[in-house]
C-alpha cells in the first residue's frame, strides 16, 4: 500500500524534531504535528527558560560578593517583567529555529491537533493523512492533585508566565524542579518555602548530596518543610492564600506551585483505534525498538515513562530514524551512565551509580568524598561549601558513580561522564594530571577513602 508519509510524528518536542529530521536526511517522507509549541517542553516551559531564569537569580549572589573584590555598584533592583519579557523573546527566536530546522530537512509541519484514527491513520484539522509508522512523542504535562482549592495552585507551565513575582512563594514537591524553582523564587528575592512530604528530597540522588544541598539551601534562608503535605487551599479576601497542612497547621502565602509529577500528555489521541497499551503508570508501553503493542506505531521522550531528560528523547528519536530508516548506523540507545544535572542554587551533577545503589547491587565500594569552600568565595563572607564524591569499586577500581554539589557542576560531571563510560578506573583518575586552580581538579586529588 502506498502512504502519503514514511514516518508522521505526533509531537514537535526535542525527540520528535529529531526523529523527524533524521528520517527526513535520510530519504524518509516525513510529516509532523504540533498542537501547542515549536520544541516541547524543554524549549517553551522547561529546561530552556527555566535555566534562563537560574542565571538570574544567581545575580542577587554575584551583586552581594563583589565588594570583596574591590567593585562598589548601586543598590541592586530586580524587575520581573524585564526578565519574562527578555526571556519570551528568546523562547520566540528558538521556536523559529525549530521550524526552520524542519522546513530545511524537508519535513511537512501540520500545526493542529492529531489524532490517531487508525494503524496507519492520523486526522488533523479535518484532513486525513497516513502513514506507515506513526510516532507518539507527545511528552508529559504537569499535575496538580485533585485537592479542595487546587484551582488557586500553579505548576511549572504557569510559573514562567507569571505578571509579577509573588511576594511569598509556597513551592510543593521533592524533585528537581521543585529544589530548582524554590531556588529560583528565592535568589530573586521572594519568601519561599519547600514544602515536601518525604523525609528529605531528590529521592533517588546519593544520600550525600541530598543531605548537603539541604544544608546549603537552609544556610541560604530557604525554608525546607519535610513531612509535610497540603490538605487544602482557600482564597482570602486579600488575595492571599490559606493553605491547610494535613497536620492541622496553616500558611499563608501569595502563590502555591506545585511540582508533585507529571503525566504521560495522551489526551484525545485516539489510542482506543490502535492496539497501543499502557503500563500502571498510564505512560505508552515499548519494546527495546520503542515499538509499541501496534506494529506500526512507535513511542520515544517522556512519553513512555523510561528516563525523562531532553538528551536520552533525542537519542531514541535518533535510534528510531536509524533502525528505520538507515540501518547500518542503527544502536541501541544505552541507558546505563546517563549523566544529568540539577540547576539548583547551589548545582548538582551526577553520573552512575549512588552509593546507595551501589551497595544493594552487591558492590564492595571505597567512598572518596571532599568538601571545601570554593576558592571564589574565600575573600567573601559567604560559607558555601562544595562536596565532590566518587563512589569506586574496591575489587576492580573502577569508577561506578560520580557526585557534585556546587558552582557549575553540570559542567564538570558531563566530561567526568566521558570517563566513567569509557570504564575509567580510580587508578585513572589519580594519575590525570589536575588544571590548577580549579574545582575540579579535586576529582583527580581525592586520595584517602573516606568509608
Amino acid at each position: 500500500m502506498a502512504y502519503d508519509f514514511d514516518l508522521y510524528v505526533i509531537g514537535a518536542g526535542s525527540g520528535g524534531v529529531r526523529a523527524a529530521r533524521f528520517a527526513a536526511g535520510f530519504g524518509a517522507k516525513v510529516g509532523v504535528a504540533e498542537s501547542r509549541y515549536l520544541g516541547g517542553t524543554c524549549v517553551n516551559v522547561g529546561c530552556v527558560p527555566k535555566k534562563l531564569l537560574v542565571y538570574g537569580a544567581h545575580y542577587a549572589e554575584d551583586f552581594e560578593q563583589a565588594s570583596a573584590y574591590g567593585w562598589t555598584a548601586g543598590e541592586a533592583s530586580f524587575d520581573w517583567a524585564t526578565l519574562i519579557a527578555n526571556k519570551d523573546r528568546e523562547i520566540n527566536r528558538l521556536n523559529g529555529i525549530y521550524r526552520n530546522l524542519l522546513g530545511n530537512s524537508g519535513v511537512t509541519l501540520h500545526e493542529g491537533h492529531a489524532r490517531i484514527t487508525g494503524p496507519h491513520e492520523i486526522e488533523i484539522n479535518g484532513e486525513r493523512h497516513t502513514a506507515e509508522h506513526i510516532m507518539i512523542a507527545t511528552g508529559g504535562w504537569p499535575v496538580i492533585p485533585d485537592i479542595p482549592g487546587r484551582e488557586h495552585a500553579i505548576s511549572s507551565n504557569e510559573a514562567f508566565f507569571l505578571k509579577t513575582l509573588p511576594k511569598r512563594m509556597l513551592v510543593v514537591g521533592g524533585g528537581y524542579i521543585a529544589v530548582e524553582f524554590a531556588g529560583i523564587f528565592h535568589g530573586m528575592g521572594a519568601q519561599t518555602s519547600l514544602l515536601y512530604r518525604g523525609d528529605l528530597f531528590l529521592r533517588g540522588f546519593d544520600g550525600a548530596v541530598r543531605k548537603h544541598l539541604a544544608e546549603e539551601l537552609q544556610r541560604r534562608g530557604l525554608e525546607l518543610q519535610f513531612n509535610a503535605d497540603i490538605q487544602r487551599i482557600d482564597k482570602e479576601a486579600d488575595g492571599s492564600l490559606k493553605v491547610t497542612l494535613k497536620d492541622g497547621r496553616t500558611l499563608s502565602t501569595d502563590c502555591v506551585f506545585y511540582a508533585t509529577g507529571r503525566r504521560p500528555m495522551l489526551d484525545n489521541l485516539g489510542l482506543e483505534n490502535t492496539g497501543v497499551t499502557l503500563d500502571e503508570k498510564g505512560f505508552v508501553q515499548v519494546n527495546e525498538k520503542y515499538e509499541t503493542a501496534e506494529p506500526s506505531i512507535l513511542a520515544i521522550g517522556d512519553v513512555i515513562g523510561r528516563v525523562q531528560l531532553t538528551p536520552v528523547a533525542l537519542a531514541e528519536g535518533m535510534a528510531v530514524a536509524r533502525r528505520l530508516f538507515k540501518p547500518e548506523q542503527y544502536r541501541l540507545v544505552d541507558y546505563r551512565m546517563i549523566p544529568t544535572a540539577v540547576f539548583s542554587l547551589p548545582n548538582i551533577g551526577t553520573v552512575g551509580l549512588t552509593e546507595e545503589q551501589a551497595r544493594e547491587e552487591g558492590h564492595e565500594v571505597q567512598i572518596f568524598e571532599s568538601r571545601f569552600r570554593p576558592m571564589k568565595l574565600t575573600l567573601t563572607e559567604c560559607q558555601e561549601r562544595t562536596l565532590m564524591k566518587l563512589v569506586v569499586d574496591a575489587r576492580t577500581d573502577k569508577v561506578l558513580g560520580c557526585h557534585m554539589v556546587g558552582p557549575d557542576a553540570g559542567e564538570i560531571v558531563q566530561g567526568l561522564a566521558i570517563a566513567l563510560k569509557a570504564g575509567a578506573t580510580k587508578r585513572d583518575f589519580d594519575e590525570t594530571i589536575g588544571v590548577h586552580p580549579t574545582a575540579a581538579e579535586e576529582f583527580v586529588t581525592m586520595r584517602t577513602p573516606t568509608a
